[in-house]
């Protein structure tokens, strides 16, 4: 938890994922204001979170302990420098956007160096979320640990090099979106099946998991692990999502890299 006054520059999803996050671990800090030009996003906000203050000012979400830059990567360089004034000399700027290093970020706000990045991942929302963080060298490790509380409330929180970040946006950040329409097909498809919700659930979540464990720890290869199951029915398939991986994921990794 942050024992301070936060700010959140924008409204939308990553800022509702994190408050719905913060607020299942019990970790809401105890001041909170969120700025946003949409009057509806904050009023769905406020009604999740009745105890936050809400303004389309983001001055005034700008002028608190720990701000969190929120908005859209196509929207930083036009909102920062706007802010640069409202910030404290002691305040700490998360970014949760890939792109922007902490110099571009340093120099959007006039200099002001007490900024840290942080890639979030939507499984926050449950205490599940991978977070990796790098800090500037201006914020001290009391501070550093601050944050990797604040986001380890919310799951698993490294700090990690810089340059590496975009790469775990790809992987970690945009990752469930690969896979969560399939997981809900296969739901679906259980329950026709047969199964229960529960019961279908359950095997998803189990399934998910030990084939990651077994492709991750097994010591096998990739072939190898393949080659523990004889009945693939999406083999005819396999080679063009593959082929769809690496085309639109690599594309999307040169387009966030600084």
């Amino acid at each position: 938890m942050i024992h301070r006054t936060v700010g959140f520059i924008g409204g939308g999803r990553i800022t509702r994922v994190i408050l719905d996050g913060l607020k299942r671990a019990a970790a809401l800090p105890a001041a909170i204001v969120v700025s946003d030009p949409a009057s509806a996003v904050l009023a769905k906000l406020k009604e999740r979170h009745s105890g936050i203050g809400v303004t389309g000012d983001n001055a005034l979400a700008a002028a608190q302990d720990v701000v969190f830059i929120a908005v859209h990567p196509p929207l930083v360089a036009e909102v920062l420098p706007k802010i640069a004034g409202s910030l404290r000399p002691d305040a700490i700027v998360v970014s949760l956007a890939p792109k922007f290093t902490i110099t571009k970020l340093s120099g959007l706000l006039g200099g002001f160096q007490r900024i840290a990045r942080v890639i979030p991942n939507a499984p926050s929302v449950i205490g599940a979320g991978f977070n990796p963080v790098c800090f500037a060298p201006a914020l001290g490790p009391a501070e550093r640990q601050a944050l990797t509380r604040c986001f380890g409330a919310m799951g698993e929180c490294p700090e990690v090099a810089e340059e590496k970040l975009e790469a775990y946006a790809v992987l970690a950040a945009m990752g469930p979106t690969y896979f969560w329409f399939q997981f809900a097909e296969l739901l679906s498809l259980g329950r026709s099946f047969g199964l229960s919700e529960g019961e279908a659930a359950a095997a998803l979540e189990k399934m998910v998991t030990g084939a990651v464990q077994t492709l991750t720890l097994s010591g096998l290869s990739p072939a190898q692990v393949r080659d523990l199951v004889p009945v693939m029915p999406l083999a005819d398939v396999e080679a063009s999502w593959t082929e769809t991986y690496r085309t639109k994921l690599t594309a999307i990794h040169q387009k966030i890299k600084p």
